[in-house]
C-alpha cells in the first residue's frame, strides 16, 4: 500500500465514523430509509454530473451486471441495516461494533479472493479487537451491552460492506473505479427512491440548513470520495490490507465523544487506542510501498547473495569463449 492511500484511508475513517454520529441528528427529521436514500442519492447525482470527466472505462456486459448488483446490495440493503441498527442502539456502541467489520471483510477476500492473511496481519487484527475492548471498557460495571436485536440488525450490513469490496475488485482490472462507484449508486438510488421516494422527498422540504450540509458532507466526503477512493486502494492492495484501516474508528470515537459531545474519558481509553494503533503498525508497516525503493535497488546493483548465485552462471557462459580462444 502507497503511504498516501494509507494516510487518506485513516483520515477517511474519521468521517466514516463520524457518520454514526451524523445520523443521529438527522434521524430527527428523517426515517433510516430517508437518510439512505438521500445521502447516496445526492453522492450518485454528484458523480454523473462529472461523468465525463471521470478516469477510466466503464463495466460492460457482466461486470456492469455486477456493478449494478453491487449497487442494490450495498447502498440500498446494506445500509438501511446500519441506519436503521444504529437508530435502534446509540452511536458509540455502533463504533464498538464496527471493530468486526475488517474481519468480515478480510474473511470474504480470503474465500472469493484467495487472499492470504499473513501473521503479522493476523496480530494486527487480534491487537485491535483488543484495544476495542479496552477502549470501551468492557470490564466496568457501567457497561452497557447493545440489544442483541440492535447488535444483528447493525452487524448484518458488514457483509453487504464487504460484497463491495469482493465484487469490485475483480472488476477494477478493466474499469475505472468511480465510474464503477458511479452506476452503483445510480441503481441504488432508483431502487431507494421506488422504496419511499415520496415520502423522503416530503420531509427532504422541512429540513434544516444544518440538517442538509450534514448530508452532503456524507454524500460527498464519504460516499463520493471515500466509496471512490477505497475502489482505487483495493485496485493495487489487498483487501484485507485496506480493511485494516477501519480498526481507527474506535479511536476516533473515543475522541469525538470527547471533543464533541463532552464525555468522560478513563484510562482503559487511552491504553485501548494504544493497542489498536500497535496492532496497525504492525499489521501494515510491511505492506507499505516507498516509491522509489524498487528503482534504488536496481541502482544499487545485485545484493552479495545474488551476486553468488549469479557467479557460477557467468563463468560457464565465459567457459566457452575461453577455450575457443585457446584453440
Amino acid at each position: 500500500m502507497r503511504p498516501v492511500h494509507l494516510a487518506v484511508l485513516l483520515a477517511l475513517n474519521f468521517f466514516w465514523v463520524a457518520t454514526l454520529s451524523i445520523y443521529k441528528v438527522i434521524g430527527q427529521y428523517l426515517t433510516p430509509g430517508g437518510i439512505v436514500t438521500l445521502r447516496f442519492g445526492l453522492a450518485g447525482l454528484a458523480l454523473l454530473a462529472l461523468w465525463p470527466w471521470l478516469p477510466g472505462a466503464a463495466p460492460r456486459g457482466r461486470d456492469l451486471l455486477k456493478t449494478l448488483v453491487m449497487g442494490v446490495i450495498v447502498f440500498v440493503l446494506g445500509h438501511r441495516l446500519q441506519v436503521w441498527g444504529n437508530h435502534l442502539g446509540t452511536a458509540a456502541n455502533s463504533s464498538i461494533l464496527m471493530a468486526v467489520e475488517p474481519l468480515v471483510t478480510a474473511m470474504g477476500a480470503a474465500i472469493f479472493l484467495r487472499e492470504h492473511i499473513g501473521v503479522r496481519r493476523l496480530i494486527g487484527f487480534a491487537l485491535g479487537m483488543v484495544g476495542v475492548a479496552l477502549v470501551n471498557g468492557v470490564w466496568r460495571e457501567d457497561f452497557k451491552w447493545l440489544s442483541l436485536g440492535a447488535s444483528l440488525i447493525f452487524m448484518s450490513s458488514f457483509v453487504c460492506e464487504a460484497a463491495y469490496s469482493v465484487i469490485s475488485k475483480p472488476i477494477l482490472a478493466r474499469a475505472g473505479p468511480l465510474k464503477v462507484l458511479a452506476l452503483a449508486l445510480a441503481l441504488g438510488t432508483v431502487v431507494n427512491l421506488t422504496l419511499d421516494g415520496r415520502e423522503t422527498l416530503a420531509a427532504a422540504t422541512h429540513l434544516p440548513l444544518s440538517a442538509w450540509g450534514l448530508l452532503l458532507v456524507m454524500a460527498l466526503i464519504c460516499t463520493a470520495f471515500g466509496y471512490g477512493f477505497w475502489l482505487v486502494v483495493i485496485r493495487e492492495s489487498e483487501v484485507n490490507v485496506a480493511a485494516l484501516t477501519v480498526l481507527a474508528q474506535p479511536v476516533y470515537g473515543v475522541a469525538l465523544a470527547a471533543l464533541w459531545l463532552g464525555e468522560s474519558l478513563h484510562w482503559g481509553q487511552l491504553w485501548g487506542s494504544a493497542v489498536i494503533v500497535a496492532g496497525l503498525f504492525i499489521a501494515l508497516s510491511r505492506q507499505i510501498r516507498l516509491p522509489g525503493r524498487e528503482a534504488q535497488h536496481v541502482l544499487a546493483g545485485p545484493t552479495p547473495a545474488t551476486a553468488d548465485a549469479v557467479a557460477p552462471a557467468a563463468a560457464e557462459k565465459s567457459a566457452p569463449r575461453s577455450q575457443a580462444t585457446s584453440h
